[in-house]
């Protein structure tokens, strides 16, 4: 049963999450009221609002919280995985991964499942390289997982880079939107809602097992779980969350390592709250970093990517000093 704190915190962000859906329908280039904005929920408002918010503000919201939710249970995974607070799809490459991949494909000419697939595929191929490398001989320590995965993360980089240096000029500037994040386009929610769904059931669900492999491989082997195998499904549901955000909205950095902390200070390190407490808590990080996108220039759009990096990095440096004092 959860505690009264969690209890607590699950209940608080779902009135977070509500209240940023509801800011992200009535702001804009266009505002409307809040009270308009439910109308249109309703089926009540004029045709103008009622396109406004169900066509447009609606489904890229939902686009947002989905893709935010998938980012942090994804970070919550990996970390349980390579057993390193530091681990989380942005740093260790995984995005990067990803996104080299679906460049290449779209460069190619390919159709979006193809794209989407390529990503796939990439996501997973970094995920397996930054594992195999920093493991080595059998032992490997955060350091060392920290920096491997950086400098791979790098190597992807530079060969976007030279991907966006040798495209073609009339899709360059799309391509660069799309990797610092862009949800501008973000109108099939769906896809991205029910993958999230699903894997923060199946990841709540299994909370027993993944509390168990975060204290080691070993003590997870004693107690009779099939480490092996329970590796290779956290490989690949993260490589597959990963590569589905990543085609869906770009590369978009940080929620994977600052939500999973940030739930963690809170309700503690069971993962019966801690997986749909990040689901919540990165989807309406996302969809406030997603207002701000479109409203603080309106009606220019920044790239989101660079909004959650901005939140991010001293939202992680405030936890970071609070752990610290609390140590």
């Amino acid at each position: 049963m959860f505690s009264r704190r969690a209890g607590v915190l699950l209940a608080g962000l779902i009135v977070v999450v509500l209240a940023a859906f509801l800011a992200a329908l009535a702001t804009g280039s266009a505002e409307i009221s809040i009270a308009q904005s439910i109308a249109a929920l309703q089926g009540n408002a004029p045709e103008h609002i009622h396109s406004l918010v169900i066509e447009l503000r609606l489904p890229r919201a939902l686009t947002a919280f989905s893709v935010g939710g998938l980012l942090a249970v994804a970070g919550v995974l990996m970390q349980v995985l390579l057993r390193n607070p530091l681990a989380e799809p942005y740093i260790l490459g995984s995005s990067g991964g990803a996104a080299v991949a679906a460049l290449l494909a779209m460069l190619a000419g390919a159709t979006s499942v193809i794209v989407d697939v390529s990503a796939f595929g990439g996501a997973m191929t970094a995920t397996l390289l930054v594992f195999a490398i920093a493991h080595g001989s059998g032992t490997w320590t955060p350091a060392r997982l920290l920096l491997t995965g950086v400098v791979l993360a790098a190597g992807f980089s530079a060969a976007t880079t030279l991907l966006l240096a040798l495209s073609p000029e009339q899709q360059l500037r799309g391509m660069l939107f799309w990797l610092m994040g862009d949800l501008s386009f973000a109108y099939e929610p769906a896809r991205t809602l029910w993958l999230l769904a699903i894997l923060t059931m199946a990841a709540t669900m299994a909370a027993r097992h993944l509390n168990v492999l975060s204290r080691g491989e070993l003590q997870a082997a004693i107690v009779g779980l099939p480490v092996k195998g329970f590796r290779y499904l956290i490989f690949i549901v993260t490589a597959l969350a990963t590569g589905l955000a990543v085609t869906t909205v770009g590369v978009i950095g940080f929620i994977g390592l600052v939500v999973p902390h940030m739930i963690r200070l809170l309700a503690g390190s069971d993962h019966r709250v801690v997986v749909p407490a990040s689901a919540l808590a990165g989807g309406a990080l996302l969809v406030v970093a997603d207002t701000l996108a479109r409203t603080i220039l309106a009606p220019r759009q920044l790239p989101v990517g660079a909004l959650t990096a901005a939140i991010g990095v001293p939202l992680f440096l405030l936890l970071m000093n609070r752990s610290q004092i609390r140590r």
